[in-house]
Order: structure tokens, then C-alpha cells, then sequence
């Protein structure tokens, strides 16, 4: 019996605890235009419950050896850790990596490997959307999502191939953070030469879910190591508005503090430093009594948002002696 032909792509996939969501996901790669015997999925998971398992056993894909899986301890493992158990057992020289709450176009695979056969050696970032069945979300208060137009500095692994050989000289993602562990395997990358290329007609799309106001503070207790990255490459400061702050709305902050305080004291004059804060972080629902209503019923919100923003990373910057507010 001749031995089965290595697929060209590998499709790596890291997932925690969304077993509905990855359904989803490897629906959609069951339906690509790619053939078959030309590519592979592999998921790496840490989930806690039986149901990531069960569906990783008895899924289509699963029953015609396209895909294979690696579990780990429940919990254990941040992302980077899960892909790179699961590259390691991938059997092609190109690695696409996405995440467990995308769902692609069914030529997503066919056009990223295209570019990437064009490029030879090269990172290759696709495009990704927020989902079209799910932008009725969008009018939540607070919801999650990616909106990436390639090339990023970011380098997001919901849409992203690197070389097998770029991962194995590497030694693949660092495993000490939650964050910024993709953004940091690129720019080790870049340093040894490899180029980054756009591939805007690789396009998959990214859940658009909706959360609360706990949830989403609980969340971004995850961001405090983001000033790691900062620390370990200095030269992606330049991504970041006046180099030391994650977003403008930070920068701005100080200044809508001081004026909130300053101004019950001295008068309208040191009012007027909260305006570009305001400016930035009001939401945009419409200029008609109504939208004006939403705009300001969900201010109180969006500045809990940003000022837990702005503390978690206070305390990252401070733990990891790096400025990153």
C-alpha cells in the first residue's frame, strides 16, 4: 500500500470550553473548496467540560481522518500553549492558524495557500470580518469581535499561515502570557528576515458575541501582561498612540479626571479637559433625541470599561517594569 500524500496546509486551531462555536468552525472547513487530501485541521483544547471531546471524535471531519486533535489538562494551557501542541503533530509544511470562533468563506484555504505558494517563506495574514449573521449584535452595549484589515503589526492569529520551519526555528509561541503571544511570535519572525504578506481575499469571519458589563471587566484582567510584549520588543511602541498607551481614549483619560475633579472646584474653564475624552469615547448613535438618550445611558459603562483598561495595565506595567498604560 503506497503511504498517503502529507497535506499541503494544516489548519491549527486553538479552543477553550466553545464547543458550539468550534461546530461551526469545522462546518465551515468541511466545506471548503480546497481539496480534501490537500489539507488537514488540527484543534489543541484544554476545555472542561465532555462536549469539546465528543465533537472532536464524531465530527465528519473527524470520521474521514481530516481531523485530529490533542487534548490537555482542563484549564491548564493560555493559547499559545494549545497551538503549539497542535502544529507539532501537523503533518504540512504550511501552518494556517485560526481561532475556534471564526467561521470562513468556503475559499478561504484555497486563497490563503495561493498567496502563500507565491510567497514562499512568508507569514501570510488574511482579512477578517465580523460575522454578516451576527452584526444585529453590534448594537449591543457590549459585545466582542475582530474587524483586521492586513497587514497588521498585530499579526492576530484568527487568520494567519506561517511556514512549519519558521514555527520549528522558533520554537513556536511563547507560553508564559494570555496575551500578545501572537503578535510576539511575528515580530521574533520579522527580526530573523521572514516578511509578512497581505492576503485581503483570505477573508474569514469572526463571531460577533455579546457579553456583559461583568463579564467584559472580568475579561480584561487578562490584558495585564500586555506590557510584557512591550518589554521583550520595544519597537512595537510605535503601534501604539504617543507609544505609551494601548488606545487614544488612555491618553486621555488623565486629562477627563482631572477636569471632572478640578472642575466642581475652579469652574467650567477645567470642565473643558473632559471633552476630548468624551469625544472619543461616546458612543455614535445618532444626533436624534433617542440616539443622544443611548449615548448617554451607556457613557456610565464605557467608562468602567476604560478605566479597568487603564488599571489593569497599570498594574501589568508595574509587575513586568514596563510603561504601557
Amino acid at each position: 500500500m503506497s503511504p498517503v500524500p502529507a497535506p499541503e496546509i494544516s489548519v491549527v486551531v486553538a479552543s477553550h470550553d466553545r464547543p458550539l462555536r468550534l461546530r461551526w468552525l469545522l462546518n465551515a472547513l468541511e466545506d471548503q473548496t480546497l481539496s480534501p487530501e490537500r489539507w488537514e485541521v488540527i484543534v489543541g483544547h484544554d476545555s472542561s467540560g465532555p462536549e469539546t471531546e465528543e465533537l472532536l471524535t464524531t465530527h465528519p471531519l473527524a470520521l474521514d481522518g481530516t481531523l485530529r486533535h490533542v487534548a490537555q489538562p482542563p484549564g491548564s494551557a493560555p493559547p499559545g500553549a494549545n497551538r503549539n501542541a497542535a502544529w507539532r503533530t501537523a503533518r504540512a509544511p504550511l501552518i494556517a492558524f485560526t481561532d475556534d470562533d471564526c467561521s470562513p468563506p468556503e475559499d478561504w484555504l484555497e486563497n490563503l495557500l495561493a498567496v502563500a505558494q507565491r510567497n514562499p517563506g512568508s507569514i501570510v495574514q488574511g482579512a477578517t470580518r465580523k460575522d454578516p449573521r451576527e452584526l444585529n449584535i453590534e448594537h449591543a452595549v457590549h459585545y466582542h469581535s475582530q474587524q483586521i484589515s492586513p497587514p497588521t503589526p498585530w499579526s492576530e492569529c484568527c487568520n494567519i499561515a506561517y511556514p512549519r520551519e519558521i514555527l520549528e526555528q522558533l520554537g513556536g509561541f511563547l507560553e508564559d502570557t494570555y496575551t500578545g503571544e501572537d503578535t510576539e511570535l511575528a515580530l521574533r519572525a520579522q527580526k530573523l528576515g521572514v516578511q509578512k504578506v497581505a492576503a485581503p481575499n483570505a477573508l474569514t469571519y469572526h463571531a460577533v458575541t455579546e457579553t456583559t458589563l461583568t463579564r467584559r471587566l472580568r475579561s480584561l484582567w487578562r490584558w495585564q501582561d500586555f506590557p510584557l510584549l512591550v518589554k521583550r520588543h520595544p519597537e512595537i511602541r510605535e503601534a501604539f498612540p504617543m507609544w505609551f498607551f494601548w488606545k487614544r481614549t488612555h491618553a486621555l483619560l488623565p486629562a477627563f479626571l482631572g477636569g471632572t475633579y478640578m472642575g466642581q472646584r475652579r469652574g467650567l474653564a477645567w470642565t473643558l479637559m473632559c471633552v476630548p475624552w468624551l469625544a472619543h469615547i461616546l458612543p455614535a448613535h445618532g444626533t436624534d433625541p433617542r440616539g443622544r438618550y443611548r449615548n448617554l445611558l451607556e457613557l456610565p459603562s464605557l467608562f468602567a470599561v476604560n478605566v479597568t483598561e487603564f488599571l489593569v495595565l497599570l498594574i501589568g506595567s508595574i509587575r513586568h517594569r514596563s510603561f504601557l498604560l
